[in-house]
């Protein structure tokens, strides 16, 4: 046999090619080596893996020792119980709470309080109405505020700037901390300031001491200013919380609230087409891609969901999509609260461009393919099968939901 070491162009390719299921492997493994000293040297960097996005991860379970995605079950990491027992005082946050849970601008908002408050100040969260948030504990809240009632209900800013009133009674936090958003945190913001007579800090996306920077001039400048009591910051203001987790101490108002008369009526959601939504500003996206052999029926099931249709790049190059429909770095970055892949293997600009969304539904046939090892629930099968049974569970649940009101 020759002594002549030839190339492999397919494994150079894929040891270049970090979200390639065997990238991994082609990788040389050495944690530890003898130091010129005689000391072992540990290499930090050899243990874990490459994740969908292309991002080193280190897991520290052993699960995942030599970069190799083997899925084992599950660890659960205890993380470290931060106590407040007596605060010194309190960073009051008021959530957006959009289908009764905690979005990323609501987890920013809480890791920026969580960095104000410090060891002696304590987060309080104030929700209104009921929700169905379980994980308060590790977003950062060491107390929680539920102002419950049918008042609170729908649009009812005056109903809610009431309220906080009361709390604000009660608790003379140091700062009031709301999300500068569409979704009602800005306007209840600017509302509740100007019922304080106070002036707040808007769109603050840095603070550095006692300075506060928020965007300015559409969005073009900067402008810094002395931190104010009324904080109202945008997304990605700050990191969320991730390493500790919070008592969640429910707390209560020590006086009930008199019911004021409303001077705005709420008249209900007004039914808007899923198609005339913008794909930026889209909650509910439904994506097809080159696995989508019966492009009808992924419209039909898109319309029963009630989702704005979104597509790959390959599905709008071969004409089954408009090109304002394509989701990616090459077309445009969503946020979606939820986004459902259907027959999208994953390029790595369809996954930037995918970065920001909460949870991620993926429906393939490939169980390797990076868009299942991206996806916080997946469903391997025939697309087909899957949308058509898809379809009548959506309207078996709309029927029991009609008889139940009935």
């Amino acid at each position: 046999m020759s002594d002549i070491i030839r190339r492999d162009p397919r494994a150079e390719w894929i040891a270049r090619n970090r979200l390639h299921p065997l990238h991994a492997a082609m990788q040389p493994v050495q944690h530890s080596w003898m130091g010129p000293n005689g000391v072992i040297r540990k290499n930090v960097h050899g243990v874990g893996f490459i994740g969908p996005n292309g991002i080193k991860r280190i897991d520290r379970s052993g699960a995942q020792q030599g970069g190799a995605a083997k899925r084992t079950a599950a660890v659960e990491v205890q993380l470290p119980l931060h106590q407040v027992p007596a605060p010194a005082f309190y960073i009051n946050v008021v959530p957006d709470m959009v289908g009764g849970r905690l979005s990323s601008h609501d987890r920013d908002l809480l890791g920026l309080a969580r960095q104000l408050a410090g060891d002696d100040g304590a987060v309080l969260a104030v929700v209104f109405g009921e929700h169905k948030e379980n994980a308060f504990a590790t977003a950062g809240v060491d107390r929680l505020l539920v102002l419950d009632g049918h008042e609170f209900d729908g649009y009812s800013p005056e109903q809610r700037v009431h309220g906080l009133r009361a709390v604000d009674n009660q608790f003379n936090p140091r700062h009031w901390l709301l999300p500068d958003s569409r979704s009602g945190g800005g306007e209840l913001g600017r509302r509740f300031a100007a019922s304080l007579k106070e002036r707040p800090a808007t769109r603050v996306w840095q603070i550095k001491g006692q300075e506060c920077i928020g965007r300015a001039g559409a969005g073009q400048e900067d402008l810094a200013r002395p931190l104010p009591r009324m904080i109202l910051a945008a997304a990605e203001c700050a990191d969320p919380v991730s390493e500790t987790r919070h008592e969640v101490l429910p707390v209560e108002l020590s006086t009930s609230l008199a019911r004021s008369l409303a001077r705005i009526e709420d008249l209900g959601a007004v039914a808007v087409d899923p198609a005339a939504i913008p794909m930026a500003e889209a909650e509910f996206i439904f994506s097809g891609g080159n696995g989508v052999k019966d492009w009808a029926l992924f419209h039909q099931t898109a319309a029963a969901l009630g989702a704005t249709e979104g597509a790959s790049r390959v599905a709008v190059d071969d004409g089954f999509m408009a090109r304002d429909r394509q989701v990616g770095a090459s077309g445009t970055w969503v946020t979606a609260r939820v986004y459902v892949a259907v027959g999208i293997s994953g390029a790595i600009q369809h996954l930037q461009g995918i970065g920001a969304c909460d949870k991620v539904v993926a429906i393939n046939l490939d169980p390797g393919c990076d868009m299942i090892k991206r996806a916080d629930l997946s469903v391997i099968g025939e697309s087909a099968t899957i949308l058509q049974a898809l379809i009548v569970a959506v309207e078996a649940y709309r029927h029991g939901a009609k008889r139940d009101v009935a």
